[in-house]
């Protein structure tokens, strides 16, 4: 993604800000739809990951849905021209401004977490003479193998339906007239890379939509949620997620019955890669035991290392690492907080005041999860083209 020569661009744009290589995000979309489209599945972009205006617009452009967890995220899919056939709305806490607002907006499918939300959506759409589709979420208690703070699909998680209230699903879904069952609904966590987790879900995919079936539940739609991982440690060398491996788990593996459609929302496996926080060091603090570089940039940009203890390539774009010492850095930020460090013992190039940082794949809940903290300047965005 990136060369020397590319500082030269960036001379005269304050930092910090976030660098969007257009290229790397439309080879990405490319290799997702080609993968996707091999198996005749459907792909919803898991809007949360990042609503960069020109980064919607670009998936937009490649017919993908949208997946959505507010009603300003409703709304800004349908304002970037994503079709209402194709979004769907989810989220443990879906207020009722928001789903009236979906309501009127007619969106395809509500992803529905709870039996008192069935009734809930029945209730609004009948104040305004509507059917709402609707597909069920069920924690298929499978364990993802990933952070604890970002796995969704154990019993224990705040998200979706457990299968013991599947009767009072069922019961309720014959009370409400105003609900059209599609179909079921699954999202295990986030930043999967073993393909063997994909194929437990399947197997209790295909026993979910057997138990709908039985209960005189037509299954249309088997949403299989996302969750597919990109490699933080080589960007450059492992850009584009394995969409091919994604997808051949689910056509090998997922019972798809005649007339069923399969669906995917993916997020971070699409956006993460395109983009990097440019930064620039403010002070250099040599320690007797720890050197730290003090960036301009810290977790009002990219909470990601500080929530999650997420891994991120770190890289003097000034300094030449083939050639100079390196030296064992913390990276931090100038935040107010002991917990805004990107990274520690970061092996760099000796660093100077001014030298241009990138903090690489941040394409993916970066800018998004920016705040306000300490008063900050919101970061701008930069694009390749």
């Amino acid at each position: 993604m990136f060369n020397k020569d590319i500082t030269e661009r960036f001379k005269g744009i304050e930092t910090p800000f976030y660098y969007y290589d257009t290229d790397v995000l439309r080879k990405t979309l490319d290799a997702c739809r080609d993968a996707s489209v091999k198996h005749g599945f459907h792909v919803h972009y898991a809007m949360k990951a990042n609503f960069n205006p020109k980064v919607i617009d670009m998936v937009q452009s490649y017919g993908f849905g949208a997946d959505c967890v507010s009603g300003n995220e409703v709304k800004a899919a349908i304002e970037h021209g994503f079709d209402k056939g194709k979004v769907v709305f989810a989220g443990v806490g879906k207020s009722d401004k928001e789903i009236n607002m979906a309501l009127d907006a007619d969106i395809f499918c509500f992803n529905v977490e709870s039996v008192q939300e069935l009734e809930i959506i029945n209730d609004l759409a009948a104040a305004k003479n509507k059917t709402a589709g609707i597909a069920i979420r069920i924690n298929p208690n499978v364990d993802a193998h990933t952070h604890h703070f970002i796995t969704t699909g154990l019993d224990e998680n705040k998200f979706g339906i457990n299968t013991w209230q599947l009767n009072d699903v069922a019961d309720m879904l014959r009370k409400c007239a105003n609900l059209h069952f599609l179909g079921i609904h699954f999202h295990i966590g986030s930043q999967i890379t073993d393909m063997e987790v994909y194929k437990s879900l399947c197997i209790r995919i295909n026993e979910m939509q057997d138990w709908f079936e039985n209960h005189g539940f037509p299954v249309k739609i088997l949403n299989t949620g996302g969750g597919l991982g990109v490699d933080y440690h080589h960007p450059d060398t492992n850009g584009i997620a394995d969409f091919e491996s994604y997808f051949e788990v689910f056509s090998k593996f997922l019972h798809v019955k005649p007339g069923q459609e399969v669906h995917f929302e993916l997020g971070r496996a699409l956006v993460a890669q395109s983009a990097a926080l440019i930064s620039r060091v403010l002070y250099v603090k040599n320690g007797l035991k720890r050197n730290f570089l003090i960036l301009d940039a810290g977790m009002t940009e990219l909470m990601r290392p500080m929530l999650y203890q997420a891994y991120h390539e770190i890289e003097n774009l000034t300094r030449n690492e083939s050639t100079e010492q390196t030296i064992k850095y913390d990276v931090v930020g100038p935040i107010c907080e002991s917990t805004d460090c990107f990274r520690k013992d970061v092996d760099l190039p000796q660093s100077y005041r001014g030298d241009l940082i990138a903090v690489r794949t941040a394409g993916a809940y970066g800018e998004v999860m920016a705040s306000g903290y300490n008063l900050r300047d919101h970061a701008m965005s930069v694009y390749s083209q």
